[in-house]
């Protein structure tokens, strides 16, 4: 194969925030480095997705799509890209298809050239619409694998998703290690194979939780990657990505050389140097090397927030039980990747098989609806004596899961009456309704706005005693905030 030029996609302005501070840096902490990063020659700049949308209204007081719009003004030549969760979209559960559909053109329409669509199950079924809805637009759909380690997932299994995604349409295909698990002979196997298969280009976009990610990525490069997802200097490294300078660096004067501006790099690493000082970072999650997840297959922000969450219980003491009983609830469910919902669903409910001293004592409206299939299909065999412990003689749909599913939008028009300012705010409503209606009317002056510092960056959690009856609001998984609302439940841990 003929070594050729590595393109660099830069996470800082969503992966890495959300990563390090919990996705609560600020559109007025980035507007003044902007012009030089749309001058650095990036393949393309994350900006968008994830959890960046629930949280510019939830805890900013921003409108995610007025933040979109301001990127776009600046960035006319970078390409700009988002995570899209399939058919839950930014959100935390199965949207209708007209959501779908709308949700796209809305969010290419405001400046979205590249849309990243995973599943959390890896289930090809939930990207579908979305897929559809990219190609329709005229943007570039990105089929996505969410990269874990299970008797059920290997090297062939990711290969045969890979040429599966390619043939319904995907324009590149991206190896989402979410947990950095990845070893750097696993990844070149992984992208050699991948490239043997498939026509379109491969990008590999890794935590660097376990220490290997800069090493995956050398090895990815060698075997023929296109593009690797780095975030600059400042904000890398941790539950982050591997540093965009290093890497930079590394590959200069060589086949792979990126071409990128070395001194502008700099400069974007030295702003959001200053930047990082105005948020709270918590030490474990931004220092250092967490091998624990290679052993529990848990990533690492998710073991810290496990470990926040028991603390505040005055429960610290049972974080290794809680560790060791992560694996076998997910060996239960049919080992699913650890990433948005099912992070979420697997953690918390390990949370009360120990709190609780007996396993599944409590069961989560969460893990019910997975054992009735509504998320997907489980990507091995569930445990058949669970579920029929928890759902007796009722079992998982066969159908995808959003056919079950009328058709949201006029509905949401109805409901949302007067507060609805412009078309947007219909899909942020249908998305997060108590969230959405709550910042508009803040928006609207109905309401005093929010006060940042309370519910932003610096915001701590007051200890609760535990009682049985509160676990299922109290274990929200989110970075430094327990959420108790309808639209996350107890699923607030960002993909």
């Amino acid at each position: 194969m003929t070594a050729r030029p590595v393109k660099i996609t830069d996470t800082t302005l969503r992966d890495a925030h959300q990563s390090l501070m919990a996705t609560r840096m600020r559109i007025g902490d980035m507007v003044d480095i902007l012009e030089k990063m749309e001058a650095v020659g990036y393949h393309s700049l994350e900006v968008w997705g994830g959890a960046t949308f629930d949280t510019c209204m939830r805890f900013l007081d921003e409108d995610p799509w007025e933040r979109l719009w301001t990127l776009k003004k600046v960035f006319k030549k970078t390409k700009l890209q988002m995570l899209l969760r399939g058919q839950n979209l930014v959100g935390y559960r199965h949207y209708a298809d007209d959501v779908v559909k709308e949700f796209v053109k809305r969010a290419v329409a405001g400046g979205i050239d590249i849309i990243r669509i995973f599943d959390a199950l890896n289930d090809t079924r939930n990207m579908e619409a979305a897929l559809e809805a990219v190609l329709q637009e005229g943007a570039h759909a990105q089929g996505t694998l969410s990269y874990t380690i299970s008797p059920v997932h290997n090297i062939d299994y990711f290969v045969d998703m890979a040429v599966k995604l390619e043939g319904m349409g995907a324009q590149s295909v991206c190896i989402k290690d979410m947990a950095g698990l990845i070893s750097p002979y696993d990844a070149k196997e992984l992208v050699t194979k991948m490239k043997e298969k498939i026509k379109i280009p491969v990008q590999l976009h890794c935590h660097y939780t376990s220490g290997m990610a800069s090493m995956a990525y050398l090895k990815a490069i060698e075997a023929g990657a296109d593009v690797i997802d780095t975030a600059t200097a400042s904000l890398a490294l941790g539950t982050s990505q591997p540093p965009t300078d290093t890497l930079v660096a590394a590959l200069r004067g060589t086949p792979y050389d990126t071409g990128l501006d070395q001194e502008l790099l700099s400069e974007v690493s030295e702003f959001f140097k200053g930047v990082r000082k105005n948020y709270h970072i918590p030490l474990e999650v931004a220092m250092g090397v967490d091998t624990n997840v290679l052993s529990y297959q848990i990533p690492g922000g998710m073991i810290s927030n496990l470990a926040s969450q028991l603390e505040g219980q005055k429960a610290s003491h049972l974080l290794g039980e809680v560790l060791q009983e992560v694996p076998r609830v997910r060996e239960e469910l049919g080992y699913p990747p650890l990433v948005t919902p099912t992070s979420q669903i697997v953690g918390t409910q390990a949370v009360f098989n120990v709190m609780l001293k007996e396993r599944y004592k409590m069961v989560s409206s969460e893990v019910k609806n997975y054992l009735r299939g509504q998320y997907g299909r489980p990507p091995g065999p569930v445990n058949e004596d669970l579920r029929g412990k928890i759902l007796g003689q009722e079992g998982p749909i066969s159908a995808r899961p959003a056919d079950l599913l009328p058709p949201q939008l006029e509905m949401a028009r109805e409901e949302l009456g007067d507060m609805l300012e412009k078309e947007e705010d219909l899909l942020s409503y249908v998305l997060f309704p108590q969230v959405a209606q709550a910042f508009f009317r803040r928006r609207s002056g109905l309401e005093p706005p929010l006060d940042l510092e309370a519910n932003g960056p610096r915001a701590k959690e007051e200890p609760r005693a535990p009682k049985e009856h509160q676990l299922q609001k109290l274990y929200a998984l989110d970075l430094d905030l327990i959420i108790k609302d309808e639209d996350r439940g107890i699923t607030a841990y960002p993909a």
